[in-house]
């Protein structure tokens, strides 16, 4: 009873020199309200261009359904992903050693001057498109530099206590972006294409001035080494498996996809050995870049692991409502092709609707009760929802697909707020820069990942069955045995590809010239709203259930990962030191810092290991 007294004696002093704050009480909400709107325009832009593409594309005068430009439309789609996931764990690094604060407004200007050059494209063909996914890389290096410390930046700024609350609404602001931005982008793409990028420029300027002016440095960055066999070899690595990734879902001579091609298998083959090359070079090295006895916090490995279980089942689902509301569902509904993006994003806003309400309310919930049953309660609703919307038929009621989509999102806000304060808490505050850019790099990695599965699953359900059915019901219209059977036997990711885009994809995939033969009724039926979409619908349904049920097991997994972290946990010591605070445990299982009590001083990695591991 007495440790519990002195325990929550120390948490009302902790209060107490928060509100005594020399920089003001106004201080943290600055800090929150600037780092959330980074954050906003981030992961904003990760999805602003999948509903924009198809004008994109037409503004550049290129077809992305042409074999041989599938390259460009890829990497349009996950360039700005790939580079965001590969540098968050350098520049969170970078920020622990020369300032979090200098960093992360080194970000606004970079992402903000990208995007007024991508505005400028004035090139046509393959090369406006290589020109759009190199500044759309440099866009996501500034990106990366908001990412990887904005965390850090609102953990230095709230009082424990206040955490949750204030990275809830953080994350869910950054979670619901990738959602917002399917709306945008479908607004602003039919008008011009360059407002798709046109519109960060603004908000840009304004979030980089008000950066510079009113963030202050609180943490203080220790001076190292940077690691450049670290960077270097881990770079190198994600960058060789998320590539592999890009091809293995493109077909390989008679395969529907390139998971086996000699390509794809050096490519993870060069990814795999780099990334252990990385590990052995990050145990020997006195600064690492990858603070790898940051795993001996418990809190902090289940929550990250958590993190990217999470991002692996929702990181595809995007993608996989995406085409089954622009490839089906839309068009048998009296919607042209054309305007399916737009109205796709529109249909989806209960998912972002449910995580914005949830979000915040569970963040700050978390402050008082802990994360664990939180996140592990949201991951459980998450797999209910992908079970409720596998049963769902194909031509769905919508009301009760927009209950599901709501669902899915309290869910996913429920865990993701909570989550985040969880694992932030539990890092020492000399560490949180890199702790939570390792902790973005887990997440933004899976969803690339998680593009790479989806899709890979959806192609194999769609190569089983689609061939037989297109080919029957191409001839059952008129059109000629061998235009049909080249028809159907194009590969699969085509038929996705132009789903996902808002095409027709028989009038693309037959071409013109077989149409303009045939007779007006059956022209006027193949390319009209409902051949198609009574076409796919069996084959995409099977597909489709592959990939919820991998989304299921993932999310059942980390919900016993998010369950494994133990109670909360906050840690106010510094990692790697000789000594450092000692740790006092309230009722909650709630570190606080006593460096005014008597006593030894433990290492902190010791605490971690020793009683941070028992803390369930």
């Amino acid at each position: 009873m007495a440790s519990t007294g002195n325990g929550r004696r120390r948490l009302h002093a902790v209060r107490a020199s928060a509100r005594t704050d020399p920089r003001g009480e106004n201080y943290k909400w600055i800090a929150l309200s600037n780092c959330t709107l980074g954050v906003l325009l981030a992961t904003l832009d990760a999805s602003i261009t999948l509903i924009a593409m198809p004008d994109i594309f037409r503004g550049i005068h290129l077809d992305p359904l042409v074999p041989g430009n599938s390259f460009y439309l890829l990497w349009m789609i996950l360039g700005f992903l790939i580079v965001s996931s590969v540098l968050i764990v350098s520049l969170g690094r970078l920020g622990d050693m020369f300032g979090r604060v200098r960093i992360y407004n080194l970000g606004f200007v970079i992402y903000t001057a990208a995007s007024l050059i991508l505005t400028v494209d004035w090139l046509n063909g393959r090369a406006g498109a290589t020109f759009l996914i190199v500044w759309r890389i440099v866009q996501g290096i500034g990106a990366a530099c908001l990412l990887a410390n904005s965390a850090a930046i609102i953990t230095d700024a709230f009082p424990a206590n206040q955490r949750g609350m204030a990275l809830g609404i953080n994350n869910i602001v950054g979670v619901s972006g990738m959602f917002i931005g399917l709306v945008l982008g479908g607004i602003l793409a039919p008008i011009n294409w360059r407002l798709v990028f046109l519109i960060s420029v603004p908000v840009g300027l304004f979030g980089t001035v008000w950066a510079y002016l009113k963030l202050q440095e609180i943490s203080t960055p220790k001076r190292a080494r940077i690691d450049w066999g670290g960077n270097i070899t881990f770079a190198l690595g994600l960058i060789l498996i998320m590539v592999s990734i890009t091809y293995g879902i493109r077909p390989y001579g008679g395969s529907s996809t390139g998971w086996g091609s000699p390509q794809v298998l050096a490519l993870l083959a060069g990814g795999a050995i780099s990334l252990l090359a990385f590990v052995l070079i990050e145990r020997r090295t006195p600064d690492p870049m990858f603070r790898l006895p940051l795993f001996k916090i418990r809190a902090f490995t289940f929550g990250t692991l958590s993190t990217f279980l999470s991002a692996v089942a929702r990181g595809g689902l995007m993608f996989m409502l995406i085409i089954w509301l622009q490839g089906i569902w839309l068009p048998q509904h009296g919607y042209d092709f054309a305007d399916t993006p737009l109205y796709a994003g529109l249909y989806m806003l209960p998912l972002t609707l449910g995580m914005l309400l949830a979000g915040p309310t569970s963040g700050y919930l978390s402050d008082r009760f802990g994360a664990r049953g939180f996140a592990t309660g949201g991951m459980l609703g998450t797999a209910v929802s992908f079970v409720l919307l596998a049963l769902l038929p194909t031509d769905f009621a919508y009301p009760l697909f927009a209950l599901f989509l709501f669902l899915s999102g309290v869910s996913m806000g429920m865990f993701a707020s909570p989550n985040r304060a969880g694992v932030m808490n539990s890092l020492p505050p000399g560490d949180r820069g890199a702790g939570g850019g390792m902790n973005q790099t887990f997440q933004n990695s899976a969803q690339v990942l998680s593009v790479g599965i989806f899709f890979t699953l959806m192609i194999i359900g769609l190569a089983a069955n689609l061939p037989h059915a297109m080919t029957t019901g191409l001839e059952s219209h008129g059109v000629p045995k061998a235009a049909a059977q080249h028809a159907a036997h194009l590969p699969p990711v085509s038929i996705l590809f132009a789903a996902f885009l808002g095409y027709n994809p028989i009038q693309h995939l037959l071409g013109g010239s077989v149409l303009l033969h045939l007779p007006a009724h059956a022209q006027a039926v193949l390319a009209g709203r409902s051949f198609f979409p009574q076409l796919i619908s069996d084959p995409f349904r099977s597909g489709l259930h592959e990939a919820f049920a991998f989304a299921i097991v993932a999310c059942l997994v980390a919900a016993v990962a998010s369950w494994s972290r133990g109670e909360r946990y906050v840690d106010s010591g510094e990692l790697g030191s000789d000594a450092g605070p000692r740790q006092t445990w309230t009722s909650a299982g709630t570190a606080h810092r006593d460096a005014a009590a008597g006593g030894p001083q433990e290492s902190p990695c010791w605490l971690a290991s020793q009683v941070g591991w028992r803390a369930s």
